[in-house]
């Protein structure tokens, strides 16, 4: 294929430009920082154009070439022609980028053999004069190429003007793969402003990397305002620091925050038919004891779902009233179901962080100023563990928080913005899909989070690691995505119909990411790049490291007085 007259040498004038000398071509060189660069690889092609379509194009690359590339001092080009490495295409006075997708030896039936590679088009930028690079690199194609259009090498050079920085508010959390300098930036405003969604099959660094993404966020902004919610206790030894660590033992979350539909699911014990009966019991007896608040005499008008405090020993005494004007003894029976259930929580010492009996005084502003950070006081970031939440009402718990961000930034849009990040780790168990759908409030918050959240200030990260289990309109919501290893192949699917078309050639790399790399895509990057994370302080990450069997198993010693901690704490079902 190399003697084909799309490789002539005498041909490579068109892009070095008239009056370069060959010679010239032969000579090395070196990058704005110093890195060797060969000319010679830089400006001969590689290959060259054969199909053109709307978003893609066929290029039939020279395999001798590519085999010459494979050791040059220049990361980008030794990977030029593999999976995901990028690749440009002149037209006119302009560079196109593209990203390679697919490969495959071409059949014999095929003009000129070679190698086969489906390519995707990212953007295109200008040609800079004295060196032949991109420059002014932006998405999007303005004029396409001509079957018969030269490819060239990306260099490194070339990377560095692409991923460059435009000057908005940016964070970098590490370095564009295969470069060991080009640092990789997220703007800001774009990521929280369109969500975002942190995907990775366990194992691969997800939560150490939501720690980095979270720490350079706050180091951007130390008055910002973050709340995440941590399922598993992970972060709060991440955040010490830096955040606001709240958990069942100072979380102080007052009952009576409940809407209408989270109390039913906290008091109703019922299904079917019976559970109408009950509910519309509950909303009749919730509504009277709210009204017997102060607060309520002064605002006038109420309904069920006003967060006004009322006293728990007021809705079972109106349950009781209300049971006592029944006429037949039958009736009474859903009065008696949601009274035992609000007395057994009332004694549950479980449920104490929520029901307790001093959380009857309207606290609202403090619990708020608190969970939200207002002000923030250098401390922008609230780590909500509620690995200690008795699991029947987790769900709920994470309602009443993810509400209040949503309820608060509503009725507040009428002052100075505020801007709120809800971060939701383990994401798939709070909005499953239709297929493991459980009815539950939570994901109907955090949905309406997804759809309606950014024109009240309200982002959304989701971090997970079984992205299918996800609701797809939710993540088909978020804006930018970072895709870690996913090893299912239905995660992968999933991830990949979410993945905008010029991104395809990156997302198919995914099942190869090594452990901290990730490939983020979407409106918070310039374009889709692959990017190895940078390393964490050990003080700053998330205890989410597994146990090492073999290094465990080849201790003893000290096990009596292990189990009687662990028991006590058990048993007070307190850490």
């Amino acid at each position: 294929m190399s003697r084909h007259a799309a490789f002539d040498p005498a041909r490579s004038e068109a892009v070095t430009g008239p009056g370069q000398s060959s010679r010239d071509d032969r000579q090395a060189n070196c990058d704005p920082t110093g890195n060797p660069v060969s000319l010679d690889n830089a400006r001969r092609p590689i290959g060259v154009v054969r199909d053109v379509a709307g978003g893609t194009t066929i290029v039939v690359f020279d395999p001798e070439r590519l085999h010459e590339c494979l050791s040059d001092a220049d990361p980008a080009i030794a990977m030029s022609g593999q999976v995901s490495s990028q690749i440009k295409i002149r037209v006119g006075n302009t560079w196109l980028l593209g990203v390679v997708r697919t490969l495959r030896q071409a059949t014999t039936a095929e003009e000129h053999g070679g190698v086969v590679a489906e390519v995707d088009f990212m953007g295109e930028g200008d040609t800079e004069r004295l060196t032949g690079n991109i420059y002014g690199f932006r998405r999007g194609v303005t004029r396409y190429p001509m079957p018969g259009a030269l490819a060239h090498v990306a260099t490194r050079a070339d990377l560095a003007q692409i991923y460059a920085s435009d000057g908005r508010p940016n964070i970098s959390i590490g370095t564009v793969h295969p470069t060991k300098d080009i640092r990789a930036g997220i703007y800001i405003d774009s990521f929280l402003g369109k969500h975002f969604a942190l995907l990775g099959s366990t194992g691969t660094g997800k939560s150490t990397s939501a720690s980095l993404i979270l720490h350079r966020i706050c180091e951007l902004a130390p008055q910002g305002h973050i709340v995440m919610i941590d399922p598993h206790g992970e972060y709060i030894s991440a955040f010490r620091d830096r955040g606001n660590l709240l958990d069942v033992s100072n979380l102080q979350m007052p009952y009576w925050l409940m809407n209408f539909e989270e109390h039913c699911e906290v008091f109703l014990t019922s299904s079917g038919s019976d559970r109408v009966v009950d509910a519309d019991i509950l909303a009749r007896c919730l509504q009277q004891s709210r009204a017997k608040n102060r607060l309520a005499a002064a605002i006038g008008k109420i309904t069920v779902d006003s967060p006004i405090p009322y006293l728990l020993s007021d809705l079972v005494n109106i349950l009781q009233n209300e049971m006592g004007k029944l006429d037949k003894g039958t009736g009474s029976i859903p009065y008696q179901r949601i009274k035992t259930k609000i007395e057994e929580i009332r004694g549950d010492p479980r449920y104490q962080f929520m029901f307790s009996g001093m959380l009857v005084a309207d606290c609202m502003t403090d619990f708020l100023a608190q969970v939200f950070r207002l002000p923030a006081n250098g401390k922008p970031i609230s780590i909500i563990d509620v690995s200690g939440v008795p699991s029947e009402i987790t769900s709920t718990v994470v309602a009443v928080l993810s509400r209040l961000v949503f309820d608060f930034a509503v009725w507040a849009r009428d002052e100075e913005t505020r801007p709120i990040l809800l971060v939701c780790e383990e994401a798939h168990r709070y909005v499953p899909n239709e297929r493991n759908a459980d009815g539950s409030s939570v994901g109907r918050v955090l949905s309406r989070i997804a759809k309606e959240g950014r024109k009240y200030g309200v982002s959304l990260g989701l971090i997970t690691q079984r992205p299918s289990d996800l609701a797809e309109g939710v993540l088909s919501q978020c804006g930018t995505i970072i895709a870690m290893r996913l090893n299912n192949e239905r995660d992968q699917a999933h991830v990949r119909a979410a993945m905008p078309e010029g991104a395809r050639g990156f997302m198919d790399a995914i099942p190869a990411l090594r452990n901290r790399e990730c490939v983020v895509c979407g409106e918070g990057v310039s374009i889709p790049m692959r990017v190895s994370f940078d390393d964490l302080d050990a003080a700053l990450r998330p205890a989410s490291d597994d146990p090492s069997f073999a290094a465990q198993w080849s201790k003893s010693g000290g096990e009596d007085a292990m189990i009687e901690r662990t028991l006590q704490r058990w048993r007070a079902q307190s850490r």
